[in-house]
């Protein structure tokens, strides 16, 4: 077994909003950078193994992953597949808990007007976990989105529909994934 860890970025302003982000770019709040300078001095302090941080291309996961990388000395590459799911006609709308969202989730071929589809999303990041998962002699982080955390986990644990759609991680939570 080898571990992949997964980060969601810090809180951003569409966070404290309430609103959801998907890949509208939403900056960090001053809090998230604090957040993600915490967690960068937490896992070098615990002496973690990191060869490599994955990073989505949207300024709140980049902006984690540059502080997260400044705290351990980890270097750090863009990953395109770990931009947060498109949500379509869900971009912007708050609450972000709201009961219609929380169905649409559990939708997995429905596109969201315009949007991404669940099988789409989880095709680029189950591709991208299988070539990782290859790679045995090397220990990942990624650093994404909820949206994003939610497939992660589904590749290595199953999940009701019900659970896929409820789960989330908070900002800047550290989750360590094993691969067999």
């Amino acid at each position: 077994m080898h571990p992949v860890y997964f980060v969601r970025h810090g809180e951003s302003e569409w966070n404290v909003a309430d609103r959801i982000c998907g890949q509208t770019d939403v900056a960090l709040t001053d809090l998230g950078h604090a957040q993600a300078i915490a967690t960068g001095q937490k896992i070098a302090k615990a002496g973690i193994v990191i060869d490599e941080i994955l990073y989505s291309p949207l300024s709140r996961a980049a902006e984690t992953a540059r502080h997260i990388s400044e705290m351990t000395g980890v270097p750090m590459r863009m990953e395109p597949r770990l931009v947060e799911q498109n949500f379509g006609k869900w971009e912007g709308t708050s609450p972000r808990n709201a009961a219609d969202f929380f169905e649409a989730k559990k939708q997995f071929v429905c596109r969201h007007e315009g949007g991404e589809s669940m099988l789409q999303l989880a095709q680029r990041i189950y591709n991208l976990l299988d070539e990782l998962g290859k790679e045995a002699d090397k220990t990942y982080m990624l650093v994404a989105h909820n949206g994003i955390a939610r497939v992660v986990c589904s590749y290595f644990h199953d999940m009701t529909n019900e659970e896929y759609a409820s789960y989330g991680v908070k900002n800047c939570s550290l989750t360590r994934f094993d691969f067999d």
